[in-house]
């Protein structure tokens, strides 16, 4: 049983995922309010556009350690997600804020159910990854 860089890769993701989970549960809860009118549009955009970045620099940090660390299969299972959420910022709704979400617009019907279409597949995505992730680290730290 040896300590490698993929081990170390594997621990980070796993702990970071936990952290996207929460943002996607966040995300999830955040347009449920919009939906049953608990909170308005302005308020909710402001809570969450703030963690969009770091969802995206996240993901993209434990998947470049997947690459220095040569886990093809893992980089492989990624770039999916990475690939939507570099086209969904490149087109996002004009705004003078980074984030995806303007209160004018959220609001409608198609945009709000889009929106939590999105963060269930994102959940379901990030629990599937942790899982596995947690899979492997178990077979790397007992292979090597």
């Amino acid at each position: 049983m040896a300590f490698t860089f993929a081990a170390f890769c594997y621990i980070a993701a796993i702990i970071l995922t936990a952290f996207l989970i929460f943002f996607a549960i966040w995300q999830i809860i955040a347009f449920d309010e919009l939906k049953t009118d608990y909170k308005n549009p302005i308020d909710q955009c402001n809570s969450l556009n703030p963690l969009v970045l770091p969802e995206y620099a996240i993901h993209i940090f434990f998947t470049l350690l997947f690459l220095w660390g040569g886990e093809w299969v893992t980089v492989a299972l990624n770039m999916p997600l990475i690939g939507y959420n570099v086209w969904r910022y490149l087109h996002r709704p004009v705004m003078s804020a980074p984030g995806l979400y303007d209160p004018t617009t959220v609001m409608n019907a198609d945009v709000l159910t889009y929106c939590m279409r999105e963060g269930w597949c994102k959940l379901a995505f990030y629990l599937i990854s942790f899982f596995y992730y947690l899979y492997r680290m178990i077979y790397v730290l007992v292979t090597y």
